[in-house]
Protein backbone atom coordinates (compact mmCIF):
# COMPACT_ATOMS: atom_id res chain seq x y z
CA UNK A 1 0.00 0.00 0.00
CA UNK A 2 3.00 2.22 0.93
CA UNK A 3 4.52 1.51 -2.30
CA UNK A 4 1.82 2.48 -4.20
CA UNK A 5 1.01 5.68 -1.72
CA UNK A 6 5.01 6.23 -3.25
CA UNK A 7 4.41 6.19 -6.62
CA UNK A 8 1.47 8.48 -7.13
CA UNK A 9 3.30 10.71 -4.92
CA UNK A 10 6.19 10.47 -7.54
CA UNK A 11 3.92 10.51 -11.03
CA UNK A 12 2.11 13.94 -9.11
CA UNK A 13 5.72 15.54 -8.64
CA UNK A 14 6.17 13.99 -12.34
CA UNK A 15 3.21 15.60 -13.54
CA UNK A 16 3.26 19.17 -11.50
CA UNK A 17 7.35 19.09 -13.15
CA UNK A 18 6.01 18.43 -16.69
CA UNK A 19 3.43 21.36 -16.19
CA UNK A 20 5.80 23.98 -14.73
CA UNK A 21 7.86 23.18 -17.72
CA UNK A 22 5.56 23.81 -19.93
CA UNK A 23 5.07 27.46 -18.48
CA UNK A 24 7.85 29.15 -18.12
CA UNK A 25 5.94 32.42 -17.20
CA UNK A 26 5.60 30.20 -14.06
CA UNK A 27 9.24 29.54 -13.86
CA UNK A 28 9.43 33.25 -14.36
CA UNK A 29 7.75 34.46 -11.70
CA UNK A 30 9.38 32.05 -9.34
CA UNK A 31 12.43 33.18 -10.12
CA UNK A 32 11.77 36.66 -9.33
CA UNK A 33 10.34 36.12 -5.93
CA UNK A 34 13.17 34.15 -5.44
CA UNK A 35 15.67 37.39 -6.10
CA UNK A 36 13.77 40.31 -4.57
CA UNK A 37 13.37 37.73 -1.35
CA UNK A 38 16.89 37.00 -1.20
CA UNK A 39 18.86 37.75 1.82
CA UNK A 40 20.85 41.11 1.20
CA UNK A 41 24.24 39.66 1.99
CA UNK A 42 23.70 36.45 0.06
CA UNK A 43 22.10 38.46 -3.12
CA UNK A 44 24.89 41.14 -2.47
CA UNK A 45 27.61 38.38 -2.75
CA UNK A 46 26.19 36.73 -5.81
CA UNK A 47 26.09 40.06 -7.66
CA UNK A 48 29.79 40.49 -6.82
CA UNK A 49 30.76 37.09 -8.17
CA UNK A 50 28.38 38.05 -11.42
CA UNK A 51 30.12 41.48 -12.27
CA UNK A 52 33.33 39.62 -11.75
CA UNK A 53 32.18 36.68 -14.20
CA UNK A 54 30.91 39.30 -16.95
CA UNK A 55 34.39 41.13 -16.84
CA UNK A 56 36.24 37.62 -17.36
CA UNK A 57 34.30 37.42 -20.29
CA UNK A 58 35.19 40.64 -21.80
CA UNK A 59 38.64 39.81 -20.84
CA UNK A 60 38.36 37.06 -22.76
CA UNK A 61 36.90 38.59 -25.67
CA UNK A 62 39.65 41.44 -25.53
CA UNK A 63 42.44 38.57 -26.26
CA UNK A 64 40.19 36.22 -28.78
CA UNK A 65 40.31 39.96 -30.79
CA UNK A 66 43.31 41.47 -30.28
CA UNK A 67 45.99 41.23 -33.43
CA UNK A 68 43.03 38.87 -35.04
CA UNK A 69 43.60 38.49 -38.88
CA UNK A 70 40.45 36.75 -39.86
CA UNK A 71 37.31 38.48 -41.10
CA UNK A 72 35.90 41.52 -39.76
CA UNK A 73 32.27 39.76 -39.18
CA UNK A 74 34.23 36.48 -37.89
CA UNK A 75 36.42 38.43 -35.52
CA UNK A 76 33.30 39.51 -34.03
CA UNK A 77 31.53 36.16 -33.72
CA UNK A 78 34.98 35.04 -32.42
CA UNK A 79 34.83 37.45 -29.35
CA UNK A 80 31.27 37.44 -29.05
CA UNK A 81 31.85 33.34 -28.63
CA UNK A 82 34.74 34.40 -25.91
CA UNK A 83 32.68 36.03 -24.21
CA UNK A 84 29.45 33.88 -23.57
CA UNK A 85 31.71 32.22 -20.92
CA UNK A 86 30.22 35.25 -18.45
CA UNK A 87 26.60 34.22 -18.99
CA UNK A 88 27.01 30.58 -18.99
CA UNK A 89 29.47 31.34 -15.39
CA UNK A 90 26.19 33.45 -13.85
CA UNK A 91 23.54 30.91 -14.82
CA UNK A 92 25.21 27.93 -13.63
CA UNK A 93 26.93 29.11 -10.73
CA UNK A 94 23.53 31.03 -9.47
CA UNK A 95 25.37 34.49 -9.57
CA UNK A 96 23.08 37.79 -9.37
CA UNK A 97 23.43 39.70 -12.99
CA UNK A 98 21.75 42.82 -13.35
CA UNK A 99 20.54 42.25 -17.08
CA UNK A 100 18.43 38.53 -16.02
CA UNK A 101 17.15 39.73 -12.97
CA UNK A 102 15.16 42.64 -14.31
CA UNK A 103 12.94 39.29 -15.29
CA UNK A 104 12.00 39.82 -11.74
CA UNK A 105 9.52 41.99 -13.22
CA UNK A 106 6.87 39.26 -13.95
CA UNK A 107 7.13 38.31 -10.55
CA UNK A 108 5.97 42.09 -9.83
CA UNK A 109 3.13 41.99 -12.65
CA UNK A 110 1.90 39.20 -10.77
CA UNK A 111 2.01 41.05 -7.30
CA UNK A 112 4.40 38.28 -5.88
CA UNK A 113 6.59 40.95 -4.89
CA UNK A 114 6.15 45.16 -4.28
CA UNK A 115 7.59 48.18 -6.09
CA UNK A 116 10.01 48.38 -3.21
CA UNK A 117 11.01 44.67 -3.62
CA UNK A 118 11.57 45.14 -7.38
CA UNK A 119 13.43 48.39 -7.05
CA UNK A 120 15.65 47.54 -4.37
CA UNK A 121 16.44 44.11 -5.89
CA UNK A 122 17.60 46.23 -8.90
CA UNK A 123 19.76 48.34 -6.85
CA UNK A 124 21.33 45.95 -4.79
CA UNK A 125 22.53 43.72 -7.63
CA UNK A 126 23.57 46.54 -10.34
CA UNK A 127 25.81 48.11 -7.02
CA UNK A 128 27.22 44.52 -6.13
CA UNK A 129 27.33 43.98 -10.44
CA UNK A 130 29.61 47.21 -10.03
CA UNK A 131 31.89 46.54 -7.09
CA UNK A 132 32.78 42.54 -9.19
CA UNK A 133 33.46 44.67 -11.95
CA UNK A 134 35.95 47.12 -10.37
CA UNK A 135 37.66 44.51 -8.40
CA UNK A 136 38.30 42.95 -11.84
CA UNK A 137 39.25 46.43 -13.28
CA UNK A 138 41.99 46.07 -10.37
CA UNK A 139 43.46 43.08 -10.75
CA UNK A 140 43.45 43.48 -14.59
CA UNK A 141 45.54 46.81 -14.14
CA UNK A 142 47.72 45.17 -11.58
CA UNK A 143 48.60 42.35 -13.57
CA UNK A 144 49.56 44.57 -16.49
CA UNK A 145 47.63 42.81 -19.09
CA UNK A 146 47.65 45.87 -21.52
CA UNK A 147 51.06 45.36 -22.14
CA UNK A 148 50.35 41.67 -23.91
CA UNK A 149 51.38 42.09 -27.27
CA UNK A 150 53.59 44.46 -27.04
CA UNK A 151 50.86 46.78 -25.87
CA UNK A 152 48.28 45.87 -28.37
CA UNK A 153 46.25 44.42 -26.14
CA UNK A 154 45.55 47.75 -24.23
CA UNK A 155 44.95 49.62 -27.36
CA UNK A 156 42.27 46.81 -28.18
CA UNK A 157 41.10 47.76 -25.21
CA UNK A 158 40.87 51.34 -25.27
CA UNK A 159 39.25 51.63 -28.94
CA UNK A 160 36.64 49.14 -27.49
CA UNK A 161 35.65 51.66 -24.64
CA UNK A 162 36.21 54.81 -26.95
CA UNK A 163 33.98 53.16 -29.62
CA UNK A 164 31.15 52.55 -26.78
CA UNK A 165 31.03 56.61 -26.52
CA UNK A 166 30.36 57.80 -29.72
CA UNK A 167 27.52 56.46 -29.72
CA UNK A 168 24.23 58.76 -30.20
CA UNK A 169 22.01 59.03 -26.66
CA UNK A 170 19.40 57.06 -28.62
CA UNK A 171 21.78 54.83 -30.39
CA UNK A 172 22.82 53.58 -27.20
CA UNK A 173 19.38 53.20 -25.78
CA UNK A 174 18.73 51.15 -28.80
CA UNK A 175 21.32 49.06 -28.57
CA UNK A 176 20.71 48.09 -25.31
CA UNK A 177 17.44 47.35 -25.68
CA UNK A 178 18.66 44.44 -28.25
CA UNK A 179 21.48 43.59 -25.86
CA UNK A 180 19.18 42.50 -23.31
CA UNK A 181 16.55 41.47 -25.05
CA UNK A 182 18.61 38.66 -26.69
CA UNK A 183 20.64 38.13 -22.98
CA UNK A 184 17.00 37.73 -21.67
CA UNK A 185 15.56 35.26 -24.55
CA UNK A 186 18.65 32.90 -23.27
CA UNK A 187 17.83 32.66 -19.86
CA UNK A 188 13.96 32.22 -20.78
CA UNK A 189 15.04 29.37 -22.70
CA UNK A 190 16.98 28.11 -19.53
CA UNK A 191 14.31 27.58 -17.56
CA UNK A 192 12.71 24.83 -20.00
CA UNK A 193 15.42 22.69 -18.80
CA UNK A 194 16.60 21.57 -15.71
CA UNK A 195 20.43 19.97 -16.76
CA UNK A 196 22.93 22.21 -16.47
CA UNK A 197 25.14 21.70 -19.95
CA UNK A 198 21.72 21.94 -21.67
CA UNK A 199 21.79 25.60 -19.91
CA UNK A 200 25.20 26.52 -21.46
CA UNK A 201 24.58 25.25 -24.49
CA UNK A 202 21.09 27.53 -25.07
CA UNK A 203 23.07 30.84 -23.87
CA UNK A 204 25.75 30.49 -26.38
CA UNK A 205 24.14 31.80 -29.33
CA UNK A 206 21.99 34.67 -27.74
CA UNK A 207 25.23 35.74 -26.20
CA UNK A 208 27.49 35.50 -29.35
CA UNK A 209 24.95 37.25 -31.29
CA UNK A 210 24.50 40.31 -29.21
CA UNK A 211 28.05 41.15 -29.08
CA UNK A 212 29.18 40.04 -32.77
CA UNK A 213 26.37 42.98 -33.30
CA UNK A 214 27.38 45.25 -31.06
CA UNK A 215 24.45 45.28 -28.86
CA UNK A 216 25.36 47.51 -25.33
CA UNK A 217 25.27 45.34 -22.12
CA UNK A 218 25.25 47.89 -18.90
CA UNK A 219 27.08 45.58 -16.69
CA UNK A 220 29.95 44.35 -18.91
CA UNK A 221 30.25 48.64 -19.92
CA UNK A 222 30.71 48.70 -16.48
CA UNK A 223 34.23 46.83 -16.52
CA UNK A 224 35.24 47.78 -20.33
CA UNK A 225 34.54 51.69 -20.40
CA UNK A 226 36.34 51.85 -16.70
CA UNK A 227 38.96 49.99 -17.90
CA UNK A 228 39.85 51.76 -20.95
CA UNK A 229 40.28 55.18 -18.86
CA UNK A 230 42.05 53.71 -16.28
CA UNK A 231 44.58 52.45 -18.95
CA UNK A 232 44.76 55.42 -20.42
CA UNK A 233 47.32 56.32 -17.32
CA UNK A 234 48.88 53.10 -17.39
CA UNK A 235 50.95 53.46 -20.87
CA UNK A 236 53.93 55.31 -21.08
CA UNK A 237 54.15 58.13 -23.24
CA UNK A 238 56.76 56.52 -25.54
CA UNK A 239 54.83 53.03 -25.98
CA UNK A 240 51.82 55.05 -27.00
CA UNK A 241 53.60 56.90 -29.61
CA UNK A 242 55.63 53.81 -31.04
CA UNK A 243 51.93 52.09 -31.16
CA UNK A 244 50.84 55.20 -33.45
CA UNK A 245 49.02 56.94 -30.72
CA UNK A 246 49.84 60.01 -28.16
CA UNK A 247 48.36 61.18 -24.88
CA UNK A 248 45.49 62.87 -26.18
CA UNK A 249 44.32 60.51 -28.65
CA UNK A 250 41.81 58.50 -25.74
CA UNK A 251 40.92 61.73 -24.18
CA UNK A 252 37.21 61.62 -24.92
CA UNK A 253 37.47 58.39 -22.71
CA UNK A 254 36.09 60.14 -19.30
CA UNK A 255 33.76 59.06 -16.73
CA UNK A 256 31.39 62.28 -17.04
CA UNK A 257 30.85 60.90 -20.90
CA UNK A 258 30.84 57.53 -19.80
CA UNK A 259 27.83 58.35 -17.45
CA UNK A 260 25.57 60.60 -19.82
CA UNK A 261 26.45 58.95 -23.51
CA UNK A 262 26.68 55.25 -22.65
CA UNK A 263 25.89 54.12 -18.65
CA UNK A 264 22.55 55.86 -18.50
CA UNK A 265 20.89 55.19 -21.55
CA UNK A 266 22.09 51.56 -22.24
CA UNK A 267 20.67 50.95 -18.18
CA UNK A 268 17.55 52.03 -19.11
CA UNK A 269 17.63 50.02 -22.95
CA UNK A 270 18.64 47.02 -20.92
CA UNK A 271 15.27 47.39 -18.60
CA UNK A 272 12.92 47.87 -21.78
CA UNK A 273 14.63 44.74 -23.36
CA UNK A 274 14.62 42.85 -20.46
CA UNK A 275 11.96 44.11 -17.92
CA UNK A 276 9.46 44.70 -20.58
CA UNK A 277 9.69 43.12 -24.01
CA UNK A 278 10.68 39.35 -22.52
CA UNK A 279 9.37 39.58 -18.95
CA UNK A 280 6.08 41.91 -19.05
CA UNK A 281 5.92 40.48 -22.77
CA UNK A 282 5.49 36.75 -22.16
CA UNK A 283 3.68 37.45 -18.80
CA UNK A 284 0.48 39.64 -20.88
CA UNK A 285 0.68 36.98 -23.58
CA UNK A 286 0.41 34.22 -21.06
CA UNK A 287 -2.72 35.86 -18.86
CA UNK A 288 -4.48 36.67 -21.97
CA UNK A 289 -7.58 34.59 -22.81
CA UNK A 290 -6.15 33.06 -26.05
CA UNK A 291 -3.20 31.09 -24.31
CA UNK A 292 -5.56 29.91 -21.87
CA UNK A 293 -6.12 26.39 -21.75
CA UNK A 294 -9.84 25.20 -22.68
Amino acid sequence: MNHAINNLNNLNKEAISSESLDNPVSIASEYGYKKANKGLLQSFGLSIFAGIFISIAFVFYITVTTGSSASWGMTKFAGGFAFSLGLILVVVCGAELFTSTVLSSVAWAQKKITNKQLISCWIRVYIGNFVGAMIMLLLIVGAKMHLQDGGQWGINAMLIAQHKLHHTWIQAFSLGILCNLLVCLGVWMTFYTKDILTKAMLLILPVTMFVSCGFEHSIANLFMVPLGIALQHSFSPELLLELGYNATSFADLTISHFLVNNLIPVTLGNIVGGAVIVGLGNWFIEKSPISQKQ
